[in-house]
């Protein structure tokens, strides 16, 4: 076992519940806060999460589990956050800063805060006060389902400071899962988050019957938005052939466990917005994305066709027939 300092994860959904195996792997104890007392008292009973990833099984004796927020977080060094973005401001709004004070605290959010059209970090600095040289990412490509199957995934570590990621990536690594770091914590968060509306655009192409070869052309096309948009609001150097853009955008673009394609796919087939979002029962990250990025980019202007699709299909509800068939002409 290694041994490290008290992790707190926050969150109930499918990747939080992943971390937890993972970080239970390797740990003699965490701390798993969830919203649900009801999930907590299954798993207490059960050993198991009764909505997500049914077939892990916990180590009770490494679990403090609980829907006390305040009571998970405080005896932590490391905070872990992996609930969906929509919740977030939410979910720390009557938290004071000084909880996190000395903490380091890792995103595993793949959204944008709608209240600020914020990444996660962004966030985590202004409202909770953490500096960023004490605030990570932890991000794919990796799928939560994979990771209970105990399929080899790989993790990407992002943080201003190297110790700090190496640090995480030595926790989260083991049989199964292999990390690397990364100091482009902005890059990698923006990325994580564009990955997730052009899911969406696979996953409407796929609807409409599009094929192989153009979803070729549309992911070709996504990375190079990803890449401009990227280099634009956080010029540094950067690589974005690598696992933690482009494997990330490959895999939830294609893998028949993204949320985000399969909504996607839903609107192509003529489900409404809310039809889908009832029928998933689960948040499709890349619907709010969309909105707070457009946003975004009325600052800097960057050309993202696929984008700005993908929102008038959303928000201008413009049929995805047309609005794909304008998109086909635009692609290279």
């Amino acid at each position: 076992m290694i041994k490290q300092k008290k992790i707190a994860v926050i969150g109930g959904g499918s990747w939080a519940t992943a971390l937890v195996k993972i970080l239970t792997h390797n740990l003699d104890c965490v701390n798993w806060w969830m919203r649900s007392s009801e999930a907590v008292e299954h798993i207490t009973k059960f050993k198991h999460n009764p909505k997500y990833l049914q077939s892990v099984e916990f180590d009770l004796n490494k679990l403090e589990i609980s829907t006390d927020l305040e009571a998970m977080i405080k005896p932590a060094d490391i905070v872990i956050i992996a609930t969906p973005s929509a919740f977030l401001y939410s979910l720390f709004d009557n938290i004071s800063p000084k909880l996190f004070e000395g903490k380091v605290v890792f995103s595993a959010v793949k959204g944008i805060i709608p209240e600020h059209n914020a990444i996660p970090a962004r966030f985590i600095h202004k409202s909770l006060g953490v500096p960023y040289s004490k605030i990570g990412i932890i991000c794919g490509p990796c799928h939560a389902e994979e990771v209970a199957l105990e399929r080899l995934s790989y993790l990407t570590i992002a943080c201003q400071d190297d110790r700090v990621a190496q640090n995480m990536a030595d926790i989260l690594a083991c049989r199964f899962i292999k990390t690397t770091i990364s100091d482009d914590l902005f890059g990698t968060e923006l990325s994580a988050v564009l990955k997730n509306v052009y899911a969406i655009a696979s996953g409407i192409c796929a609807g409409l019957g599009y094929g192989d070869n153009f979803q070729s052309v549309l992911i070709a096309n996504a990375i190079q938005e990803i890449e401009n948009f990227i280099d634009e609001v956080s010029p540094i150097h950067r690589d974005v052939k690598s696992s933690a853009y482009l494997g990330d955008l490959l895999v939830t673009a294609y893998s028949k466990f993204s949320r985000n394609r399969t909504f996607g796919y839903m609107i192509g087939k003529g489900y409404s917005v809310k039809t889908a979002q009832l029928e998933m029962d689960m948040i499709a990250e890349g619907y709010y994305a969309v909105k707070c990025v457009m946003e975004i980019n009325k600052k800097f202007q960057v050309e993202i066709p696929i984008v700005e699709a993908v929102y008038n299909i959303l928000y201008e509800r413009i049929s995805p027939v047309i609005e794909m068939r304008i998109l086909t002409d635009k692609l290279i």
